[in-house]
């Protein structure tokens, strides 16, 4: 299932289903967007009428409405960026309205280019032009797979989406916001209905979600609605959450408990039903599915892999390219690693190593709350540790603060190891990397700063909040997502940390390695899986031979690979590429090169697909070299 053009699937499409969207919400120098479109809008980034403007001016104006008319058709857009417009309500995620959506993107892309002059506009109008193009045509390229992704699934899918979402994004600071999420709450059991009809539509056109998927699906729809109010329990992850954004209002007591009355018979009357409902259509499908194939099995399955490709790693790169890269990186990394075995002293094979590292209690906190709060401690004294040095290393800084958080109980079973949330721009809410702690066996203490680097500073947190607080770009270029530029800067942003002084404990190295690793089998085992036909216990097994992780780790991967078909390989054709592009500028500098200044131009346009960013350096390299002589 798509989300065409809503700005909510571009804020999360580091976990979304495969298209990306041409404009997304925000806000202005710090004001909400509103449903009308802002003063810039309508006049332009230079403030002048619109019979003066520029052809840029004019382009830009044409932008900033597609991004407010995109914004006010996403109410969850719009609360994801901390704006209260439609905050009672869900998106639309029908068939009919992605429709409407793709209809919309046609149109406006047909609009631009038989609008605006491309010749007449300026450098940076030119580039948004570009993107713009692009990403349109992707949406529309990618209309054709809208129900090939599996929108119920144990790594993004709607059953914990809409508990995450109103748990760490809808904010109560008045009774109106309290009154609107109840009005959420009451509005699960429509949005729910839309869930189901779309997995009925993927099941009819031939896509059904791996076996091992239902089993863990189904526990986490029964977690929501288990608790109170549902039965005797303590409180549902849903009635904890309202009743203390209720008890922190300054409201009367009697308010108080007629607003949490009302939520408690939202939370029966629509979430239990909406969640029921769930639970017996995921078991019927459960009935239907077949093994645990890629996505080589469903219809046009290899067509379907080949546009994922291109999607995340925004290249022609074909499969077979992507899985030899994958293999030769695998063995460089190994040889690398094998130095550090002889820098601690360690006798024995690789294999051998990686057993010391994964059982060995010294690379582990303890499996309790004590050891959980150990982990987080340490890991923001590596935030700040990280922050010191910032400055050395790049010129411009995000202004939005970020804070290290454990991931909530009731998604953490299934959750991934590590992720990033962005802040919202009003600065209401500061970018989050989030740890998941259920089982510290799966969290050795070596890949803690490798892990701190690449979702916090300086990488996703450095890299996301610095493009949502780029001035003068159309807003949509702030939102405009690639999967190889924005995840290939997080590895680079693990093996900066090497060149920044970091890593003094060579087992912290080794996790740094580890990292890396991981990145490199997973061009190996996504192409075997979805190109090459392999089994999850085939790609299971690869993982268990070539990398340090624990085997329950790697079987979570296999399965993250699974339902995300191609998002794995982004990550180290990305770093490839900007380790490259950064090899290339030093030697045409010289002694003219500046990191700084590199890092400027790699954050400075937002994201940008891999052979604009080329284009981008190339251009910076040639006007730091002057002139020829």
């Amino acid at each position: 299932m798509s989300m065409i053009r809503s700005v909510f699937a571009l804020l999360v499409l580091s976990m979304s289903l495969g298209l990306s969207l041409t404009a997304c919400g925000g806000e202005e120098n710090g004001q909400p967007a509103g449903n009308q479109p802002s003063s810039e809008a309508t006049s332009g980034s230079s403030g002048a009428s619109i019979q003066d403007q520029t052809e840029s001016e004019r382009l830009n104006t044409f932008f900033e409405a597609v991004f407010d008319r995109d914004l006010e058709r996403s109410p969850m857009s719009q609360t994801y960026l901390g704006i209260k417009t439609d905050y009672g309500k869900w998106d639309d995620i029908s068939d009919a309205r992605q429709d409407e959506d793709i209809a919309l993107v046609k149109a406006d892309l047909e609009k631009m280019r038989r609008d605006f002059d491309v010749v007449a506009l300026d450098e940076e109008a030119r580039l948004s032009y570009r993107i713009f193009e692009y990403t349109s045509e992707r949406t529309l390229e990618g209309d054709r797979w809208r129900h090939h992704g599996y929108p119920v699934n144990q790594m993004f899918g709607w059953q914990s989406r809409i508990p995450s979402f109103l748990i760490n994004m809808h904010q109560v600071t008045s009774v109106a916001d309290a009154e609107a999420y109840i009005e959420r709450l009451g509005g699960v059991e429509a949005l729910m209905a839309q869930v189901i009809d779309q997995l009925d539509r993927s099941a009819d056109a031939g896509v059904i979600a791996p076996a091992f998927v239902f089993p863990l699906v189904i526990e986490d729809s029964r977690n929501v609605i288990t608790g109170a109010p549902f039965d005797d329990g303590k409180d549902s992850p849903l009635y904890a959450d309202i009743k203390g954004k209720i008890e922190g209002l300054d409201i009367d007591a009697t308010e108080k408990a007629e607003l949490v009355e009302n939520a408690r018979a939202a939370l029966l009357e629509s979430v239990k039903p909406a969640y029921q409902a769930l639970v017996d259509r995921l078991q019927t499908l459960s009935d239907m599915a077949e093994g645990n194939p890629g996505v080589w099995a469903l219809p046009d399955g290899k067509a379907y892999y080949n546009f994922e490709l291109g999607y995340y790693t925004t290249t022609g790169m074909t499969a077979d390219e992507i899985h030899d890269l994958g293999v030769q990186d695998v063995a460089r990394i190994h040889e690398e690693m094998q130095g550090i075995m002889k820098e601690v002293g360690f006798e024995g094979t690789l294999a051998d190593f990686f057993a010391f590292m994964r059982e060995d209690q010294q690379f582990y906190y303890p499996n309790t709350d004590e050891g959980r709060e150990e982990y987080l401690q340490r890991a923001r004294d590596v935030v700040d540790a990280m922050k010191a040095k910032i400055d050395d290393f790049f010129a411009v800084k995000p202004k939005a603060d970020m804070i290290v958080k454990r991931v909530e109980a009731f998604r953490e079973k299934s959750a991934g190891k590590a992720f990033y949330q962005q802040p919202a721009l009003d600065g209401s809410r500061p970018g989050i990397f989030y740890v998941n702690l259920y089982d510290m066996t799966q969290m050795p203490i070596y890949q803690l700063e490798a892990l701190a680097y690449h979702e916090g500073t300086p990488g996703h947190h450095m890299q996301i909040a610095i493009k949502q607080e780029l001035e003068g770009l159309p807003r949509f270029r702030k939102f405009a997502y690639f999967g190889a530029y924005t995840e290939g800067w997080g590895l680079y942003a693990e093996k900066l940390g090497k060149e920044m002084g970091f890593y003094q404990d060579p087992y912290s190295d080794f996790g740094r390695l580890a990292m890396e690793l991981w990145r490199s089998a997973r061009l190996v085992v996504d192409t075997g899986l979805h190109a090459r036909k392999w089994t999850r216990e085939q790609a299971i097994a690869y993982l268990d031979e070539n990398t340090p992780n624990p085997h329950d780790d790697n079987v979570r991967a296999i399965e993250r690979y699974l339902v995300m078909p191609g998002q794995a390989t982004s990550y180290k054709v990305g770093m490839i590429k900007i380790l490259d592009l950064r090899a290339k500028a030093k030697a045409m500098l010289g002694q003219a090169f500046d990191i700084r200044s590199f890092h400027d131009v790699i954050l400075k346009d937002a994201a940008l697909p891999l052979s604009v960013l080329e284009e981008q350096v190339d251009r910076w390299v040639a006007a730091t070299s002057g002139p020829a002589q």
